[in-house]
């Protein structure tokens, strides 16, 4: 599995923080984490929650990421604007329990974190807890296990819905939207080195290729 974290402005400052806690439980399970940051409160690129909703909409459409981790000050603009694009069932998650019914009754695919809210002392410890309650068995089994037959089925049945609901591809999507906010959203440090190795749609590439010139 490859997990992309992405910070926003407000908590860049943690970066290093999430990023450490994040990749030493998906070293244990045999994972790759990407940092597409931000990395620093003084980043020259300032990523709004916004636009690590696009960028994490574009992760995980082209295959790029599997997973993504992601935040805000509470956790929910950046659910809110995870959830706004296709391909993307991002929890609000506060606690390694949140994580862990997360992971096996809603089998999303991102996770938004209170990064500012409720992070106090022990805040990298809670880190870790979450991680590793949300990759510790393969997701969407069900929880309580005698409710996995009706759970797997209302999550069939919701991604049904959200392919009528969302019936645009995402470059046409990404067209619709100001076009100096789509681009902020991939001038990242690290984006082409990260993105456009592990990117599986050309035409989505070639996109961003072509906002980046």
């Amino acid at each position: 599995m490859r997990i992309a974290l992405i910070n926003e402005n407000s908590q860049a400052a943690k970066n290093e923080v999430i990023y450490n806690a994040l990749k030493k439980v998906a070293d244990h399970y045999g994972y790759e984490v990407d940092n597409y940051g931000m990395y620093t409160a003084d980043d020259r690129v300032q990523l709004t929650y916004v636009q690590a909703g696009i960028l994490t909409a574009a992760l995980l459409n082209s295959g790029a990421a599997d997973y993504v981790i992601t935040g805000c000050g509470t956790g929910e603009g950046a659910m809110l604007a995870c959830n706004s694009f296709p391909g993307v069932i991002c929890g609000h998650v506060e606690d390694a329990l949140d994580a862990y019914t997360f992971a096996q009754i809603n089998d999303g695919n991102a996770i938004a974190l209170p990064f500012a809210k409720g992070f106090g002392w022990g805040g990298d410890l809670n880190l870790e807890y979450i991680f590793e309650k949300l990759f510790c068995e393969p997701s969407g089994q069900g929880y309580p296990r005698e409710r996995a037959v009706p759970e797997q089925r209302n999550k069939k049945i919701l991604d049904e819905v959200r392919k009528v609901t969302f019936k645009e591809n995402l470059v046409e999507i990404f067209n619709g939207l100001d076009s100096e906010l789509v681009k902020g959203a991939f001038s990242g440090e690290k984006f082409p080195e990260l993105f456009f190795g592990q990117c599986k749609d050309e035409e989505l590439a070639m996109y961003i290729r072509g906002i980046l010139a």
